[in-house]
C-alpha cells in the first residue's frame, strides 16, 4: 500500500485502474461468513440437525482465525505498522475522519486480498486508538501477535472436534479450556493494560465503547461460553453440550 494513500491501493503502479475491488469490511465479512457456513453446513450435511451452541462457537472460530492472519500480518509487518500509524495521524487531522472506517470502507484489490502489508493497515489505523499496537514494547502488541500464532492450530482442531467429534470428548474439552480461559485471561488484562496506562483520557466515551469494549468483548463472551462447553464435555465425557 502507497505510503500516501488514504486506503488500499487502487491503481497499478503504471497507472491503470485496478478493476477488481471489494471493499474491505465487504472482503473480512465474506471471509468470517465462508468459515461459518462451511462448519455449520457441514455439521448439517453429516448429521441433519442445527446446535445454537455450536453456531455460536463455529461463527467465533470463524471470527479468530480471520483476526489470527491480522495479528500475524502486526508482527511480520511491524515496521510497516509504525510508519503507516504516523500516515493516519496526519490523515485524521487533516480530514477529520476516523482511520479504521476509512481504511476498512476502502476497497481491496482482489489480487493483492491476502497482503500483510494491506492487512498490517489495519493495526497503524487501530493505533490512533491505542498506540500500544505501534510500539512493539508493550502488552497489547506482544498478547496480539502471541495469539496470531499460537491459537490457530488449537482453534483449527476445535472447529474440526465440535463440527464431527473426531476427538474423544474429553480430549477436545481439555483443549478447550485451555484455549479459552487463554483467551479469557488475555482479553481481561488487555483491558486491564489499557486503563491503567491511562490511553482512555485522549478518547471519547463513544470511542472507549465502540473501539475497546465492543471490539474486544467478543473475545470474553464467546470465550466464556466456549469455556463452560469445554467445561461441559469434561464432565459429561460426551457432545451432549453440542446436541451430539
Amino acid at each position: 500500500m502507497p505510503e500516501d494513500r488514504a486506503g488500499p491501493a487502487q491503481t497499478e503502479p503504471d497507472g491503470r485502474r485496478v478493476r477488481l475491488t471489494v471493499p474491505a469490511v465487504l472482503f473480512s465479512v465474506l471471509v468470517i461468513a465462508i468459515l461459518t457456513v462451511a462448519g455449520i453446513g457441514g455439521r448439517y450435511w453429516l448429521r441433519g440437525d442445527f446446535d445454537v451452541i455450536h453456531a455460536l462457537l463455529i461463527l467465533f472460530f470463524s471470527i479468530n482465525l480471520w483476526i489470527c492472519y491480522w495479528e500475524i500480518c502486526l508482527f511480520l509487518e511491524r515496521d510497516h505498522v509504525e510508519r503507516r500509524a504516523e500516515y493516519w495521524r496526519g490523515r485524521r487531522e487533516e480530514t477529520g475522519r476516523t482511520p479504521a472506517i476509512e481504511f476498512l470502507t476502502g476497497r481491496v484489490p482482489l489480487a493483492k486480498s491476502l497482503s500483510p502489508a494491506l492487512w498490517a493497515d489495519v493495526w497503524a489505523t487501530y493505533a490512533q486508538i491505542d498506540g500500544s499496537y505501534a510500539d512493539r514494547r508493550t502488552y497489547g502488541y506482544i498478547v496480539d501477535i502471541g495469539n496470531g500464532f499460537v491459537t490457530p492450530v488449537p482453534t483449527l482442531v476445535l472447529y474440526a472436534a465440535f463440527t464431527v467429534d473426531f476427538l474423544p470428548a474429553l480430549a477436545a474439552g481439555i483443549i478447550g479450556a485451555m484455549l479459552f480461559w487463554q483467551l479469557t485471561y488475555g482479553t481481561a488484562l488487555y483491558w486491564v493494560s489499557f486503563f491503567l496506562a491511562k490511553r482512555q483520557t485522549r478518547l471519547s466515551r463513544r470511542d472507549i465503547c465502540i473501539y475497546i469494549w465492543a471490539l474486544n468483548s467478543p473475545w470474553l463472551l464467546f470465550a466464556l461460553l466456549g469455556l463452560y462447553a469445554s467445561i461441559r464435555l469434561i464432565a459429561d465425557g460426551d457432545y451432549s453440550v453440542l446436541g451430539h
